[in-house]
Parts: structure tokens; sequence; C-alpha cells
């Protein structure tokens, strides 16, 4: 807060003592500077909550540490608005536009623990949305590469993750189709209900590669990771239900 208030008493003595055009950018610049360092502050209050909700997650069983240190190294009301601190470090799923939703802390803990992730992993990520679960994935170590099909999210979390020092290569397309271009992938998550496993990102997945997919129609899916076998077949197992927005086709 001391920083911020001399930011604005060198901004005011540029009011005094330049031309009145210049003081008008200068002060634009300054409040824009001073709104968006208010913005990403993350003070001890804020990395108390973060404390508390890696014990609310080691208490519902997450038990992956890499996981549980990932999330309490990311500030989660970056990727929210600021007047809503407290739903930020609750165990909650919230409203991001488009119809899309930042997943519980909860669903982005256990995916991401189910992808047993090695640093340097590359991993496609079907709907980025605000870019938390991707921001978490960067921190465990992968290389990400992300697709969204909602225009508003794709060209807002392109411009935001940079920001806060995260640079996965993000993607404005279709998830059913996965990204061949850069296949094959250790691992493949996807973060919307699919009503079916699409084969294309089967497909694209290393012998020994994880899909981690929630699967089923609905308002309820069950959760699912598929590890493919030297012959192109998959294990598929089950992992419990869960509650994610569809998965849609084609961009929107």
């Amino acid at each position: 807060m001391y920083r911020l208030i001399l930011l604005a008493l060198f901004f005011c003595r540029v009011v005094i003592n330049t031309h009145e055009l210049i003081i008008r950018q200068s002060l634009i610049i300054a409040l824009f500077y001073i709104c968006n360092m208010l913005k990403l502050e993350d003070n001890f209050k804020h990395q108390g909550l973060r404390r508390k909700l890696v014990n609310t997650l080691r208490e519902k069983g997450i038990s992956n540490e890499l996981v549980l240190t990932a999330i309490d190294q990311l500030p989660r009301h970056y990727f929210l608005d600021e007047t809503f601190l407290k739903q930020a470090y609750s165990n909650m799923a919230f409203q991001i536009g488009s119809g899309q939703t930042i997943s519980h802390p909860y669903t982005v803990a256990f995916q991401s623990s189910l992808l047993e992730i090695n640093k340097g992993d590359k991993i496609l990520e079907i709907g980025t949305g605000c870019g938390y679960q991707t921001a978490v994935l960067m921190i465990l170590g992968a290389k990400v590469f992300s697709i969204e099909r909602q225009r508003y999210l794709y060209d807002k979390t392109k411009t935001f993750l940079p920001k806060i020092g995260y640079k996965p290569k993000l993607f404005y397309g279709d998830g059913y189709a996965g990204k061949e271009a850069f296949a094959p992938f250790d691992s493949i998550i996807v973060t919307c209900g699919a009503p079916y496993i699409p084969d294309a990102l089967v497909q694209q997945l290393k012998v020994g590669g994880k899909l981690v997919i929630p699967v089923g129609e609905g308002s309820v899916q069950e959760m699912k990771r598929l590890i493919k076998q030297e012959d192109g077949s998959v294990v598929e197992e089950s992992f419990g239900e869960f509650s994610f927005v569809p998965m849609l086709q084609e961009k929107e």
C-alpha cells in the first residue's frame, strides 16, 4: 500500500510540472497501473485463505503434495472478480462468463492428481476457461496446450495468463478434435462433461498416456481415466461422480 501512495505522489508531481495533455496521459497511466496492482495483490490474508483451502482439500482426500503445493502457490482470486474474494477460496465452482465456470478447487486438484504429471510432460487441456487449471498444470511442470471454444474466454485468458507469468499455447477451436499438429501428448485433461469419449483424443495420446475426462450426459458425469496401451486399446478406470458444464462441439 505504501508503494501505491508513493506512486500516486509521484504522478501528482507530474501534474504540477508538466503540460496539461501530458498530465492527463500520466494520470490515466497511473490509475491503470494502480488498479492492476490492487487487483493482483496477494497479501497475507489471501495466503492464509489458500492455506485453509489446501487443508480442506487434504481433509477431503487429496494426498498429492505437489498438487497441493501448486494450489497453495496460485492466487485463485486473480481469476475472479475482486468482489468475490471469499468465494475464491471456498471449495465451490463460480461463473466466469459465457455459461462457463471455474471448477471447484477439489475438482482441479483431483483431476491434476489423476494425471500423475512429470516435469516436462506435454499436456493437452480441453476447456481453457479462465486459465486456473492451466496455471496449476504449468506450476506442476507441464508444457500445456489448451483449447477453448468460447471466443470471449479465449481472448480474455490469452491476454491475462502472460500478465501473471504463465505462457501456455492457447488455441481457439473445437476440443472434440484435439490438436493433432502437436500430438502425441503425455496426457489429456478434459474440463467439461463429455457425452462420450472422443476418439480423436485417444488417438492423440502417447502409448502409456492418460486421458482424464468426465463422461456422461445431464448434470452428473463419471470421472474416468483411460491409459493407452501399445496395441492402441485403452484401460479404463472410474473415479466417482462429478458435475461439469457440458462439452460442446465447434467454436462459438
